[in-house]
């Protein structure tokens, strides 16, 4: 059997043990903290249980069709429910719109409240992205891609390239299509589902509003992270070895390709393949030194980093009237927070758009007269050299306090009910995931490469595969598991030499 080393244990990470072992190979996860999961935490304190990561599931039959690659089924171990309505949004003039679950209903809903035309105009979109999705859904999204040959190889016709058109931006369709500025900034929200900016965006990513009501919205019962725990249950079920507290500082290589990795305490761990759930930038400038790497670090640093995120959890006594799962407040002005974000100053945004999770279950509160809300705003990365330094003494106490009062003014002020406030910043995130600078997704997808060509899951050294958010096809639940599937089909079965791979595939980038 082939040895096969996977360092992380985010979900792609432990997507990827699991089907390689369910296909024969010796595999041995090393996660540098003592919890499985990435991004995907938790937090509980006083009976109140927060996800720390993603609070909606799209796409679940990724995640169905995982397990069943693995000799299980999904809907036995999690309880996988509807999202109804999906989101409640809440627009700077004090307008509102709920978007249901069910793509049926969501014209109607846009109908009366942004007007029919807004709805015309907004379903004509949406038949746009069906057909992208067409396009990029199994052909882009769940093969390899190995740079601008193979998107082209991809595109069936030269018209199913200018269909996607990388070279237009969402903020630039947005203005196009909609009259109403309320759509555009429905639309441009998107955007931060890849970390990025809607004015650098490109256009394709209608896809994933397109997904979203196509496919609906899901929460799991007794919240996400129930999802990365039975995923764990399943890699040990499969006889995978998980090693927590397992800091990988060295991936080595020889002639031939990997030879293994090392640990922090000097522990060498010999593998034939290295599977890395680490973010690539951090893989490249700390773990790997060797010259066949040399072209995808420098393209790795020529793309802008994704947005962070600064999150309040907050433990509240009372139940809220009209009561949302989700909810988005939109700010007045959304070109100050991208322009504070990804602008040349960089700076805590000074009036953001707040986004609410707040899961009607019983399993994450103490008791019925309580909630426990996840706060999220769109924050820089954290950067003490030359940007935010989220590590500053005061400044996120300062900057809570900042966002309950945007809340407040907002419609939602809870700060006669807050019980306590736990505070998570981008430094934090950077701390306990590994992510440079607490950047959610890794890179941005600000531009056409960087949306389209991430780094390859099969990297230029034999024997080393990307897999996660920072890799192809990009962040989110569904994404990383795709990119699990990629590598497992790369590296094939344990009966299979790694010798009859070819090498010639180069890094995506390097095009």
């Amino acid at each position: 059997m082939t040895g096969v080393v996977v360092v992380g244990a985010g979900m792609g990470g432990l997507a990827a043990a699991a089907r390689l072992a369910a296909t024969g190979h010796r595999v041995t996860v090393l996660e540098r903290s003592a919890t499985c999961g990435g991004k995907l935490g938790t937090y509980s304190r006083d009976g109140f249980v927060f996800d720390t990561g993603p609070s909606l599931l799209t796409l679940p039959q990724v995640y169905r069709d995982l397990f069943a690659a693995t000799g299980a089924d999904l809907d036995e171990l999690v309880e996988v429910v509807p999202v109804d309505p999906t989101c409640h949004y809440r627009f700077a003039d004090g307008s509102e719109l709920d978007v249901p679950h069910d793509r049926g209903r969501v014209g109607p809903a846009l109908a009366r409240a942004l007007g029919p035309d807004t709805a015309a105009a907004w379903e004509a979109v949406m038949t746009d992205a069906e057909r992208l999705w067409g396009l990029v859904g199994e052909p882009v999204l769940q093969r390899p891609l190995n740079g601008v040959r193979d998107l082209l190889r991809h595109s069936a016709s030269v018209r199913d390239l200018f269909a996607i058109a990388p070279w237009r931006t969402l903020r630039g369709l947005g203005r196009r299509r909609f009259a109403d500025p309320r759509a555009r900034f429905l639309l441009d929200r998107y955007a931060t589902y890849t970390g990025s900016d809607p004015r650098r965006l490109p256009a394709l990513m209608t896809v994933v509003p397109h997904v979203e009501q196509r496919y609906g919205s899901w929460y799991v019962r007794g919240g996400l992270r129930v999802l990365a725990d039975a995923l764990l249950h399943r890699v040990r079920e499969l006889g995978v070895e998980v090693r927590t507290g397992s800091e990988v500082v060295a991936v080595e290589t020889g002639a031939a390709g990997v030879t293994g990795v090392r640990l922090a305490g000097g522990e060498r761990v010999p593998a034939s393949v290295v599977v890395c759930n680490a973010d690539a930038r951090h893989l490249h400038d700390d773990l790997l030194r060797d010259r066949r790497a040399r072209r995808a670090r420098r393209a790795l640093n020529r793309v802008q980093p994704s947005l962070a995120g600064f999150v309040l959890l907050l433990a509240l006594r009372g139940r809220t009237p009209d009561a949302r799962h989700h909810r988005v407040l939109f700010a007045s002005d959304p070109d100050a927070e991208f322009d504070a974000i990804f602008g040349p100053r960089p700076r805590p945004v000074p009036d953001p758009t707040v986004y609410v999770c707040a899961p009607d279950d019983p399993a994450v509160r103490p008791d019925a007269d309580h909630e426990a809300w996840f706060v999220l705003v769109n924050a820089p990365r954290h950067d003490s050299a030359s940007g935010v330094d989220w590590t500053e003494s005061g400044l996120a106490e300062r900057y809570a306090d900042q966002v309950l009062d945007v809340l407040a003014r907002r419609g939602l002020d809870v700060r006669e009910r807050l019980l306590w406030r736990e505070i998570r910043t981008p430094a934090d995130l950077e701390r306990d995931t590994g992510a440079p600078g607490g950047s959610i997704y890794g890179s941005s997808s600000n531009g056409p490469r960087a949306a389209l060509l991430r780094p390859a899951n099969r990297s230029r050294v034999p024997g080393l595969y990307l897999v996660g958010g920072s890799a192809h096809p990009g962040g989110g639940l569904p994404l990383v598991a795709m990119s699990a599937a990629i590598v497992a089909d790369l590296i094939g079965p344990a009966a299979r030499n790694r010798a009859d791979q070819p090498d010639r595939e180069l890094h995506q980038a390097d095009d």
